[in-house]
């Protein structure tokens, strides 16, 4: 009986690609740290325990799924669009939870000791879904054709309208969008139909803002980033802080557990300074340095999938691969874009970094794809090994 269990543990590393875990690991022990350093005022390690915790089902999750045929597993594509309608509208139940910012976007189940933001777990589904269907337009349709375009559009404005209306959380949407672009572009959609895509887009939200459709705090959000003194004691505030957090730490830092505001417990400190600005809090206690290694870990982490995505031996798993890439790409340049005051606040977390138990495990599961793909891409004998 042990040796078979030490048969299956060995087997299951086998299947796994053990640099990209490494990878992944390595950014969030970096995140467990910082998280560790700017909750301390709290006095309390909840917030480490979950994380961690987090992380040790991730690692499972990741080496488990690694072990998964993807391509298998894509054939049960209608339930996933079914399990995506069903927990989008879960949030309009009272298991729908207020993050506080007015977006219902967590559910949270009675005695159960922390809440799941649904828009996690849909990211993993709807890459498969969308990778199926490019796969199979792609075969049985004229792929630039109207019909074709049309059906994609469909899709997307169904999840991202459905998600918004229901949920209020414009971040995860645009998440959902940016993904789908970029697997469409890999897939050969012409460049035009993303043109078209944006003036649409374009044209559609001056109409939602002078009808007055957008919410008058997400409109602030956006008109300060051309004005930063509109409002800085007001929505500005966090950016404000955000900025003078990364000012003060310099090339070095002022050292961990040694950040003036990460390290404050008063109300005037950077907010939000372990979920949407870790990156801040990073600058300022680890400086240019910290920052630097932080983005240069997510930088290998997305060279790598798209390393596989090229070497994978199918479109559907290149695809995937595009798509997991996707997620880390945008949540990365806008979570940053945010701390900088260059973007607007929108609730992007930094991936593997910012606190968030469901965010966590879902990307390394979404990595534990991406590993998988590259096991079956290898030749035979390497497989074996």
């Amino acid at each position: 009986m042990i040796q078979r269990v030490r048969d299956f543990i060995m087997d299951v590393f086998r299947q796994a690609d053990m640099v990209l875990l490494a990878l992944c690991c390595a950014a969030t022990a970096f995140g467990i740290l910082e998280i560790a350093s700017a909750t301390r005022y709290m006095g309390s390690w909840k917030h480490v325990a979950v994380q961690v915790a987090a992380a040790v089902l991730g690692v499972v999750g990741y080496l488990l799924i690694s072990m998964v045929d993807v391509n298998e597993l894509s054939k049960g594509w209608k339930w996933m669009i079914l399990g995506n309608v069903v927990l989008i509208l879960l949030l309009r139940t009272p298991l729908g939870v207020d993050d506080g910012t007015g977006n219902r976007a967590w559910l949270h189940i009675p005695h159960f000791p922390v809440s799941m933001q649904p828009a996690e777990i849909i990211k993993l589904t709807f890459t498969i879904v969308l990778a199926k269907q490019l796969v199979w337009q792609k075969e049985e349709w004229k792929f630039n054709g109207l019909r074709s375009v049309a059906f994609l559009a469909a899709h997307i404005l169904a999840l991202v309208g459905l998600y918004y209306l229901i949920s209020g959380d414009m971040g995860s949407a645009l998440v959902f969008i940016f993904m789908f672009a970029c697997m469409a572009f890999v897939a050969g959609i012409k460049a035009r139909w993303f043109a078209l895509g944006l003036a649409a887009g374009g044209a559609a939200t001056y109409v939602l803002w002078i009808k007055d459709k957008i919410s008058p705090y997400m409109k602030q959000r956006i008109l300060l980033l051309f004005d930063h003194d509109m409002d800085s004691l007001g929505v500005g505030w966090h950016q404000t802080r955000s900025l003078l957090a990364l000012g003060s730490g310099g090339l070095t830092g002022q050292g961990l557990f040694h950040g003036t505001q990460t390290q404050s417990p008063y109300s005037w400190s950077l907010p939000a300074r372990h979920t949407d600005f870790i990156f801040s809090a990073i600058g300022e206690e680890m400086g240019l340095v910290g920052c630097v290694a932080a983005l240069a870990i997510l930088t290998a982490i997305v060279v790598h999938c798209l390393v596989v995505a090229y070497r994978a031996k199918t479109k559907f798993e290149t695809y995937l691969c595009v798509g997991m890439a996707a997620v880390v790409i945008f949540q990365t340049v806008v979570n940053v874009g945010m701390c900088l005051f260059i973007m607007p606040v929108i609730g992007l977390t930094l991936p593997f970094f910012s606190y968030g138990g469901s965010s966590l495990v879902t990307m390394f599961a979404a990595m534990g794809v991406v590993s998988g793909i590259r096991k079956r891409s290898l030749p035979e004998w390497l497989r074996k090994s």
